[in-house]
């Protein structure tokens, strides 16, 4: 059989299979893709949005940097052995972020379970089979502060362990026990009278690590090693948030012997707590872009861009009666960027705050604020007659589309 023939038998055979799984007759560049690819929010019928609100999960967070999408794309096109990848990123993070070790999770959540399945091992020189079901009887309470309670505990009781509460200062002297295995403080608390200082000092008399959910609180960029070196023993951030990598990535950030158990309770290792909480590669990669990313900027850059974005907004609706803008940043841990708050008299503009929302929610483009707008929250000095726009995750341009909208509804709302 001639070359030829063997390779028109191929080509045959090729073409047979794209036909079968629906390919044939698609022009496909030199590099066997379809270019930019095909748009399939469009094609599934998803609603794009502008994102007025800021990096909430269910609005899938932040759009990560050129720069980051770049470093993905590229990494998508070559495997490597991912334990190898894991350890290469971990050791390279952890020289950029000044502590000892460092891990990419998939999200802030994986981090919460895996730092606690690392305390957990550590603590017990137990089977990491054993987590969640069996530790019954080993090292399994965790002490937090009761105003530390939160959604997110669940992510820290995937290892079966058990939460003691604490209020003050000797509450917490008194809440060790031989069974205590971590600590844990919720870094955007708003509440709870132990501070950051006293509660690793204490701990760490106890000989117990402490863990540090600080998820979404960069910027200050300094805020990925304050927390490390304040001593806490592991620190997790979301990936997806302030530094905009891939939104399933986190880090856990902290001690080299804690980090290593961590790791053996991760994805690839099959029989762990932590094995559907992969990373691909290209998540992986992403995250190390975005702290690149990250750490060539700088908070009074950032600052002054999101002002600019909130200021151009509220230049656009001077003509709206009653209206006064301000522009605050949050005194909270969290989301600690300007906002941009629209308080007017609706008796003068005869739509509330939440109307408006539903308004720019449903229409086109599909925008939505900040869930703050129109009610009392924590942080936001927001209340029931203001609008709260989120202007950190807006791409270029996009804040003047926030305002055209804006400005319609309520200058039609002014005119009932």
């Amino acid at each position: 059989m001639g070359v030829e023939q063997t390779r028109r038998g191929f080509l045959g055979w090729a073409n047979g299979a794209m036909a079968g799984l629906g390919l044939a007759g698609r022009k496909l560049d030199a590099a066997g893709t379809s270019g930019e690819g095909e748009d399939y929010y469009e094609k599934l019928g998803v609603t794009k949005i502008i994102n007025a609100a800021g990096t909430y999960t269910a609005l899938t967070a932040s759009i990560m940097p050129p720069f980051v999408q770049a470093a993905v794309a590229r990494a998508a096109k070559h495997p490597v052995r991912l334990q190898e990848l894991q350890k290469a990123a971990g050791e390279y993070l952890a020289r950029q972020l000044k502590c000892e070790a460092a891990m990419v999770t998939a999200g802030a959540a994986s981090a919460l379970t895996l730092a606690t399945a690392a305390a957990v091992t550590l603590g017990n020189k137990a089977s990491i089979h054993n987590i969640p079901t069996d530790i019954t009887g080993l090292k399994n309470e965790v002490i937090v502060q009761k105003a530390h309670r939160y959604e997110y505990d669940h992510a820290i009781r995937n290892c079966g362990v058990r939460f003691v509460e604490v209020v003050t200062l000797a509450d917490y002297e008194a809440a060790f026990t031989e069974r205590t295995v971590m600590t844990n403080f919720f870094n955007a608390a708003e509440q709870g009278e132990i501070s950051r200082e006293n509660w690793v000092g204490i701990a760490h008399k106890h000989g117990v690590p402490c863990l540090n959910d600080a998820a979404a609180d960069v910027p200050p960029i300094s805020n990925l090693w304050t927390y490390t070196k304040m001593g806490f023993d592991l620190v997790a951030f979301s990936g997806g948030k302030g530094m905009r990598g891939p939104q399933n990535t986190g880090l856990l950030l902290g001690r080299k012997d804690l980090i290593a158990a961590a790791a053996q309770n991760n994805s690839p290792n099959s029989d762990t707590v932590g094995r559907g909480m992969k990373v691909a590669k290209e998540q992986i990669v992403g995250m190390v872009a975005a702290v690149d990313w990250f750490l060539s900027q700088t908070d009074a850059g950032m600052e002054a861009e999101f002002r600019r974005r909130a200021e151009r907004i509220a230049a656009q609706l001077k003509s709206i009666p009653t209206l006064e803008p301000r522009v605050v940043i949050p005194n909270v841990a969290a989301n600690a960027v300007p906002h941009l708050l629209l308080r007017y008299d609706t008796q003068r503009v005869r739509i509330t705050p939440v109307e408006v929302l539903a308004e720019l929610r449903k229409g086109t483009p599909s925008i939505e604020l900040n869930p703050a707008t129109g009610k009392k929250a924590g942080g936001v000095p927001s209340d029931e007659s203001t609008i709260v726009v989120g202007v950190w995750m807006l791409e270029p341009g996009e804040e003047l589309t926030v305002a055209r909208r804006l400005k319609e509804v309520l200058t039609k709302a002014a005119a009932a």
